[in-house]
């Protein structure tokens, strides 16, 4: 790494190289241990604010991931490259593994699509005093972009830390299941059968024999839910 840091011109003016050399000096001496290890996971694998999951910051848990996955798996196919790990194909490094085989033009583009990422993260990086920071503020200077970090500061700096205790326990916190009389009418009512009953019940008058008819109801759409 050091190597081609010393052989990329461009950093030069946009970043200042050294500090980036040293990280990797100190990295280069240290035996992969389970402190540095521990180290990794503390820093990205705990809490979504550092995730190295490009499409964390973009979808979140919203159907969207998914198909963007799928995008993102069909330009990696049409280009050649296949993945031989277990690996998210939005994870950070394997992505910048697939720009290695690009044109510098390429490079570029894919660089700007992801460049509110990167910035984002150098900021959130750099509030915890992560030199890591290093790495992303390199790749916006690639196409000149470090300036993206300064817009993030404010926002991060207002940010409350996920990756305590508190927060992790939060995220993962169950809400208490609830047994009682009304607790199946709950899960209909939570399908879409349900509220369309639950609307058509408040619009229509009552009438003879239709409590019948709505428990049928109610009992299809919780056969329907349970599918």
């Amino acid at each position: 790494m050091i190597e081609i840091l010393n052989a990329e011109r461009r950093l030069a003016a946009a970043l200042n190289a050294p500090p980036l050399m040293d990280w990797c000096q100190r990295h280069a001496w240290r035996p992969i241990c389970l402190e540095l290890q521990a180290e990794y996971v503390a820093m990205f694998d705990k809490g979504r604010a550092t995730s190295l999951l490009l499409f964390e910051h973009v979808h979140g848990e919203s159907r969207d991931r998914g198909q963007a996955m799928v995008d993102l798996m069909a330009e990696y196919s049409a280009a050649g490259f296949e993945l031989d790990a277990h690996e998210l194909p939005d994870y950070l490094p394997l992505f910048l593994e697939y720009l290695s085989t690009r044109s510098e033009a390429e490079i570029g583009r894919w660089l700007g699509e992801i460049r509110h990422i990167l910035a984002l993260l150098t900021a959130r990086l750099e509030e915890r005093g992560a030199d890591h920071a290093l790495v992303p503020l390199s790749l916006l200077a690639l196409i000149g972009a470090e300036g993206d970090v300064e817009e993030h500061r404010p926002q991060v700096k207002k940010e409350v830390p996920d990756n305590t205790p508190e927060a992790l326990d939060a995220v993962w916190e169950e809400e208490a299941v609830r047994f009682s009389a009304t607790s199946d009418e709950d899960c209909a009512l939570q399908s879409a059968e349900g509220r369309r009953l639950a609307e058509r019940k408040n619009a229509l008058p009552e009438r003879p024999g239709q409590h019948h008819a709505v428990r049928l109801e109610r009992a299809a759409a919780l056969t329907a839910s349970d599918r």
